[in-house]
């Protein structure tokens, strides 16, 4: 029994299900909150722009009756008023406000992600910066008295310097292996036409 809760312990105290939990408590506290710019402001807004525009009540009155119940009046006779407890019908205004919810919430996690993105390249970059700073290459110029300035210079004149060796070896090679190459069927037939016009 000991060894369970000793596992438990470790199992519940590792990163992943911290911040597996957080997440969850921070999207719960998120989701009321996009719920709320929805039905609160989002949801009135389009709900006026309808009226404005079909003189109806908008996303509330958004649905097609399949099978209508009608309220009954004090003397059991049905009204023209929709008992929507008891009715079947498809509720548009509520399919919409879900499609509002997850616009809302893609629009969000698409900036965070972004962020997320944007601190994550400058750290890496900062980091390779700072690797190459305390490089064998930086603390032997730091020794010769140079400057941040000057060691940057340096090293980019480096690197420019070795590329361009690099693409020189590399032509070089290239060139080598086309002399060391077996001639080309073109080349062996244009070589046959010089000997035989030569004969």
């Amino acid at each position: 029994m000991k060894k369970f809760f000793e596992e438990f312990k470790k199992f519940i105290t590792r990163g992943n299900v911290l911040d597996m939990s957080v997440g969850v408590i921070v999207g719960g506290a998120f989701t009321g909150i996009v719920n709320g710019l929805s039905n609160n402001i989002l949801k009135p807004l389009i709900n006026w722009l309808l009226a404005i525009l079909l003189g109806d009540n908008g996303l509330e009155s958004a649905i097609t009756m399949l099978s209508p119940a009608y309220v009954k009046d004090a003397n059991g006779l049905p009204t023209t008023t929709y008992d929507l407890a008891n009715s079947i019908y498809i509720d548009w205004g509520a399919f919409i406000s879900a499609i509002i919810n997850f616009l809302i919430i893609a629009i969000v996690l698409f900036c965070i992600v972004k962020f997320i993105n944007k601190i994550n390249g400058d750290y890496n970059d900062i980091l390779k910066e700072t690797k190459e700073m305390f490089s064998k290459e930086v603390i032997e110029l730091r020794k010769q008295g140079k400057k941040t300035k000057e060691i940057k210079k340096i090293l980019k004149e480096r690197k420019e310097q070795a590329l361009l060796e690099a693409t020189e070896n590399a032509k070089k090679a290239e060139e080598e292996a086309k002399k060391n190459a077996p001639p080309t069927t073109e080349e062996l037939l244009s070589q046959i036409l010089l000997e035989l016009k030569n004969k």
